[in-house]
């Protein structure tokens, strides 16, 4: 999906209509990958920062973060979920920040929504020199069988951690991207992994009709697969992939 046609803005601004749901369900980031991608930077920017997932990691680490959003329904869970981080409405091409005025820009679940012409000018403009530009993607580990076959039913349409590298194409101002990737295990409930469907942007701009199938689907997958049935928790492999480039002069 090109992050600049209609149909992927309409999907990218989606999320405000589940922000509570996107706020509960979906999982946080390993504090290693975080730590990693921003090196010893002491100010960051969270860029299209949500509700706040990728804010907390970084508050975690003692950092001082600004968040911007685009959708100010996100940026009010992240007010709730991480108080007395400043809130600035924003986009990844119009960065409501001053020149230099950053260490370092980070960017959770979010770069495939931006349009790099745009972003990455604007990003390099609000870094100090040799400040740091880090991605991040959770992504599920689909070589799982039943977390295939859920991709399945709800419609993913590629595996997106084959993919990313499709993603993170930078270029100048700056320099060679750099790569380190953590797995990890989430566990969550049943419920909690449907409310996890809920919150991605093809559920949320389906039909009703398509979302009850979509649901009855997993629900019956949940039923019948050896590795679920009759479970109440879920524990779901994940894998985190970084990417950093640094900014040249």
């Amino acid at each position: 999906m090109n992050p600049g046609d209609a149909e992927a803005q309409r999907h990218a601004r989606s999320f405000g209509d589940a922000a509570s749901v996107y706020q509960a369900a979906r999982p946080g980031y390993p504090a290693e990958a975080v730590a990693w991608l921003i090196g010893d930077a002491a100010r960051v920017l969270d860029l299209g920062a949500g509700t706040g997932k990728l804010t907390q990691a970084l508050v975690a680490l003692d950092r001082e973060v600004i968040a911007v959003d685009p959708v100010e329904e996100m940026l009010e869970e992240l007010e709730v979920a991480v108080p007395g981080v400043p809130r600035i409405l924003g986009t990844a091409e119009e960065i409501p920040l001053e020149d230099g005025s950053v260490d370092a820009v980070v960017a959770g679940q979010a770069w495939h929504w931006f349009i790099p012409s745009r972003a990455v000018p604007e990003i390099a403009r609000v870094l100090r020199p040799g400040g740091v530009l880090g991605l991040v993607w959770n992504s599920r580990d689909t070589s799982v069988g039943w977390l295939k076959e859920a991709g399945e039913i709800m419609h993913e349409r590629h595996d997106a951690s084959a993919s990313f590298e499709q993603y993170v194409q930078i270029g100048a101002p700056f320099g060679p991207i750099e790569e380190h990737t953590v797995d990890w295990t989430a566990r969550m409930s049943r419920v909690g992994f449907l409310d996890l469907v809920r919150s991605r942007s093809y559920f949320i701009t389906s039909s009703p009709g398509a979302q009850r199938d979509t649901i009855a689907q997993l629900e019956r997958l949940f039923a019948r697969h050896p590795d679920l049935a009759g479970r109440d928790e879920l524990d779901v492999p994940y894998r985190t992939r970084c990417f950093r480039a640094r900014l040249d002069g």
